[in-house]
């Protein structure tokens, strides 16, 4: 018989990463890359097509294409990171119930609490990285594809210019036509056509070419001729020359960076009412993610016929209803319908309540009861 004190019997210590919150992890990790990632390709895509077709009109530069795709990614990746959470808590634990892979858990003894220990293990990092996107990068990812588009509207009269074809200018007031252009940007065989007040004057030029100089940016014009009048009268002014030049006026616009493109510290120093509930958009990401993740463990319980999206739609009912609850208490805080404090904690009080609900059903009444009862009374 072995004495108490005997120490040839060693407990084994147990192990704080075990080879089940090493395999939980994997999977949802792989999980997440995926579904992030359509996810991401899916949106994006959607939205570049509207991109694409402002270059093609020639108002955004084919040179920032890449620039402004690689800043969407940014801030539509913090977008999506609560469903995508959502759906890979969803799709793991909901196959592993249909492969009975939970039942052999159970059998081993890993309850409730040691599954969610395995979720936060991945879940701490992964919100961590959703709260920064969403309070930090995605704002300067806002403000860089404005500034981008910002740049395209001021020039995009010059990249406008193209061989056989008119273009107008000035609101109509400058006309102009090119017959080719040449690979190092010199156009051929010029005619231009400029409306001021009731004066009209056209050259005609056989090369011409766009610079930029510290007075504005001109066009010179080689070895042309002017015809400048007032149409109706017969005084017009011929005019030979070597070089000319006509400044094209840059467009003044505006610096108009939206809500989504302040940056934190300014949305906390301004009190406006906007501000605040822009606040509550970008704090309600990495919140929305956390407490959508704890729903959908219990929420994957299926039956072994169930299939492995045995309840992806009501997984989609509970985010689509999650979805526009925020967005009717964010727009009842910025119509004064709402208090702040209320309109940002009421949408996750009742995902608090509804996870509640669902671990409960999960763990059973009798078994949190037992537990409670041993923590707390003994």
């Amino acid at each position: 018989m072995f004495s108490v004190r005997d120490k040839s019997l060693k407990i084994p210590e147990r192990k704080w990463f075990t080879v089940l919150d090493k395999m939980i992890v994997y999977e949802l990790f792989k999980t997440l890359s995926s579904v992030l990632l359509v996810l991401v390709i899916i949106i994006v895509s959607r939205g570049f097509i509207r991109i694409l077709d402002q270059a093609v009109a020639g108002m955004i530069s084919n040179d920032s294409l890449l620039s402004i795709l690689s800043y969407k990614t940014i801030i539509t990746s913090a977008e999506l990171f609560p469903p995508a959470l959502f759906m890979t808590v969803l799709m793991v634990f909901g196959r592993m119930y249909r492969d009975q892979e939970m039942s052999a858990i159970a059998s081993a003894g890993a309850g409730v609490f040691t599954l969610y220990k395995s979720v936060f293990i991945l879940l701490v990092p992964v919100i961590t990285l959703g709260a920064v996107l969403s309070l930090y990068i995605a704002p300067w990812a806002e403000a860089q594809v404005d500034l981008i588009i910002k740049q395209g509207e001021e020039t995009a009269d010059v990249r406008g210019i193209s061989a056989g074809k008119f273009s107008e200018y000035k609101n109509g007031d400058l006309v102009l036509y090119v017959e080719n252009i040449n690979d190092d940007g010199v156009l051929n065989n010029v005619f231009l056509q400029n409306t001021e007040k009731d004066t009209v004057g056209v050259i005609n030029s056989q090369t011409a070419i766009i610079k930029e100089t510290p007075d504005g940016r001109f066009i010179f014009f080689g070895k042309g001729e002017q015809i400048k009048g007032r149409p109706g009268d017969l005084n017009y002014v011929i005019e030979k020359f070597d070089e000319y030049a006509v400044r094209i006026e840059d467009k003044t616009v505006a610096s108009k960076f939206n809500r989504h493109a302040h940056t934190l510290s300014r949305l906390l120093d301004n009190a406006i009412l906007f501000n605040k509930t822009e606040l509550h958009r970008r704090f309600a990401i990495p919140i929305g993610a956390l407490l959508l993740s704890l729903i959908g463990l219990p929420l994957a319980q299926v039956s072994p016929r169930g299939g492995v999206y045995g309840n992806m739609f009501m997984g989609f009912l509970i985010y689509f209803s999650y979805g526009n609850l925020l967005r009717i208490s964010q727009s009842m805080i910025e119509n004064h319908t709402l208090p702040f404090w209320l309109g940002a904690s009421v949408v996750n009080l009742i995902l608090v309540t509804l996870g509640g609900v669902l671990i409960v059903r999960l763990a059973g009444w009798q078994w949190i009861k037992m537990n409670f009862n041993a923590r707390v009374f003994k």
